[in-house]
């Protein structure tokens, strides 16, 4: 039987042509799992441990591309252990290995180092990129939610002690963290006579 696994990184992204690809390779589209929104570095991935799970001895898991289900050697290399143990083939895009077979467990190595190798090169590009951004006054990191005018605002408000912290998120449209924060900075604020936080 075989068993389909595909991934994006983002929210943004979709997932149809790998489903495509999936199907093309012969998996059944009731025996595809999916994580979206989930990094190949993040073992955490439900769609994965459901596809590993559907797996049995003789079965094969299908994948469009290596780092799609993995994206550094460590994580590629216990996925193939696993598959081992469990009697389980893996395709790469139409090319079948056999992790028991020597040859087969070579080349997946060399996949999952090329996959990796292929990470750290995006961190790379990344990482020179924000520099770079950051050098030429692009890149301000988060800004905050309120302006000084408003958090003084708030921190006024605050201390009259007639709003609560609810109130106060609610009507600057901000979380309740954000007027712990503003008020934080303030200084210890005066104690509320209604006692309400």
């Amino acid at each position: 039987m075989l068993v389909g696994y595909a991934r994006c990184s983002t929210d943004a992204q979709d997932l149809t042509a790998q489903r495509d690809a999936l199907t093309a390779l012969g998996v059944k589209p009731n025996r595809i799992y999916v994580d979206h929104g989930l990094t190949g570095t993040n073992r955490a991935r439900p769609g994965l441990r459901e596809a590993l799970a559907a797996c049995r001895s003789g079965d094969t898991l299908v994948v469009t591309k290596l780092d799609r289900l993995a994206r550094s050697l460590t994580d590629a290399r216990n996925i193939v252990e696993e598959l081992t143990a469990a009697g389980v083939k893996l395709n790469i895009g139409g090319s079948v290995h056999d992790p028991t077979d020597p040859v087969g467990r070579l080349l997946f190595n060399v996949l999952g180092m090329i996959a990796e190798f292929e990470s750290d090169l995006i961190s790379m590009r990344t990482r020179e990129g924000m520099k770079v951004a950051k050098a030429k006054g692009r890149l301000r990191g988060k800004q905050p939610k309120l302006n000084r005018a408003q958090e003084a605002h708030l921190v006024e408000l605050w201390r009259a002690g007639k709003h609560t912290s609810a109130e106060l998120a609610e009507l600057f449209s901000v979380a309740r963290s954000t007027v712990y924060r503003a008020v934080q900075r303030a200084g210890k604020p005066k104690p509320s006579p209604t006692g309400r936080a």
